[in-house]
């Protein structure tokens, strides 16, 4: 029998494969698209793109309290639970990120080298460390415990401490390797390493974004988690003596005049004449932690970057449930590649890892549609010739 197969059955069959298709795959947030109005039930969180517009981004419900007057050049508000971002400046802008930059370091190297361990400092180790840096007064041949060294880089945001850790970790390059490598695999696309201490170095920035990445993830750590939120401790000072260390971050000790915030557990601040002063802070409330990340206050004098992370603390807890979320520190997240040999792949900003999802799927559609075209019409030249 000879089936007759026209070439308009054959596009219309084409054509209802990929209609087909393209009706049940979820299309994919196009970049710069408008999010879910406020306010509206179930509203969806925004493309990551959206992270990256210029200005301040909130989504707010009717009668949320305004976003508070904040002169830093980025920062950024985000549950450290669920890791929505509440809102944000400039989020993905790129900075120098000073000491907060040793949250990546203690991310990457903590599990690296038991607490408990002891060692006896050379004086190699001590070497290159950048002039100006804050030290904790780590000497050549004295004996310590790793968890003393990490009490001096978490108080005293000290650079020696990070030079002798980074050298048990495989040495200062390997370690940026490392960072960098533990950077991507959070999501923390805008971090260019180029110290492991955070000193000024040409190249080297991060983004409020990727600071909030860092600050979460470390919580989550128990070591990480008591360090940053240790207010004073005593460092070795050699011959059976010590001396105390407090915590330069001033939000949790409440030194120099600054009211201590009420439920802080962290996490670090920094300075440095690029990045200015930074901040990366996290408080808890009514069973609701927050982490939020100040870069680089244009007003005031030093301490002007406590008050305004304390001014984003405030309108967090008082805003959380008000607002819809302007992104997640989730959203980036590298993925697996399927297949036998899966290896991480950086998530670009518009979601995907290239293509848009429903591109993906689209092309699939036609292609089928196109294969069974040619199926078909192989079948009615067959069909002739017999």
């Amino acid at each position: 029998m000879i089936t007759h197969f026209s070439p308009r059955t054959a596009l219309t069959t084409c054509a209802l494969c990929a209609a087909a298709v393209l009706a049940l795959t979820p299309v994919a947030v196009a970049a710069g698209a408008e999010p879910t109005p406020p306010g509206v039930p179930g509203a969806a969180v925004p493309d990551p793109s959206f992270l990256y517009r210029e200005g301040t981004q909130v989504r707010p419900h009717h009668g949320a309290p305004r976003v508070p007057d904040v002169s830093a050049l980025s920062w950024l508000v985000a549950d450290a639970r669920s890791g929505d971002v509440l809102a944000a400046h400039e989020a993905h802008r790129k900075l120098p990120p000073a000491s907060t930059l040793k949250t990546l370091f203690a991310l990457t190297v903590l599990p690296a080298l038991p607490v408990g361990d002891r060692h006896t400092v050379r004086e190699e180790e001590l070497e290159g460390i950048g002039e100006g840096s804050s030290r904790v007064g780590v000497a050549e041949g004295r004996t310590y415990r790793i968890a003393d060294l990490w009490r001096g880089v978490f108080l005293n945001s000290g650079n020696d401490a990070v030079h002798v850790l980074a050298s048990l970790n495989g040495g200062l390059q390997t370690t940026v390797e490392r960072m960098q490598a533990k950077a991507r695999a959070l999501g923390a696309l805008d971090t260019q390493v180029r110290s492991p201490d955070g000193y000024d170095t040409p190249g080297q920035v991060s983004s409020a974004y990727d600071l909030a990445v860092f600050g979460r993830a470390g919580l989550r750590n128990p070591d990480f988690a008591r360090y940053c939120g240790t207010a004073v401790s005593r460092f070795p000072g050699g011959g059976g003596w010590s001396y105390e260390i407090e915590n330069t971050n001033r939000l949790l000790t409440g030194a120099d005049g600054v009211e201590p915030y009420p439920g802080l557990i962290g996490v670090k601040n920094g300075y440095t004449t690029d990045a200015g002063n930074t901040l990366v802070a996290a408080a808890r409330r009514g069973g609701r932690t927050l982490v939020v990340t100040v870069m680089n206050p244009q007003a005031g004098g030093g301490f002007t970057v406590y008050e305004e992370a304390r001014d984003l603390l405030d309108w967090g807890f008082e805003a959380a449930g008000r607002v819809e979320p302007v992104g997640s520190l989730d959203a980036l997240l590298a993925k697996p590649r399927p297949g036998p040999h899966a290896t991480p792949v950086a998530v670009a900003p518009d979601g995907g890892s290239g293509w848009p999802t429903a591109g993906v799927v689209s092309g699939a559609a036609v292609l089928g549609a196109a294969a069974v075209v040619l199926v078909l019409w192989g079948r009615r030249g067959m069909s002739a010739r017999s």
